[in-house]
């Protein structure tokens, strides 16, 4: 299954996004700063992978339901999106 570009656009910044956030935790580390900024940080950077997570499989159920056929061709069933669906919730 081959995504939109629009929808590679949008994984590319969150995943930046996320990549500067770790980035962060690591220099508030190194600064020693305190333990709930650095949480904060981390949450930041968790919720950034999730969504970019459910985009991407969002996408993928998008596709499944409007090309059913070629979706299950290509190995990507709804069952199959149901499942990649539940390992991020």
């Amino acid at each position: 299954m081959e995504l939109p570009e629009d929808v590679v656009a949008d994984l590319r910044k969150r995943l930046r996004r996320a990549a500067g956030q770790v980035q962060g935790v690591e220099r508030m580390l190194e600064e020693g700063r305190e333990c709930r900024d650095v949480v904060a940080q981390l949450s930041a950077a968790t919720k950034a992978l999730e969504q970019a997570g459910f985009k991407l499989v969002a996408s993928g159920l998008t596709f499944c339901l409007e090309h059913p056929e070629e979706a299950a061709a290509d190995g990507y069933a709804i069952d199959e999106v149901q499942r990649m669906f539940m390992k991020l919730a």
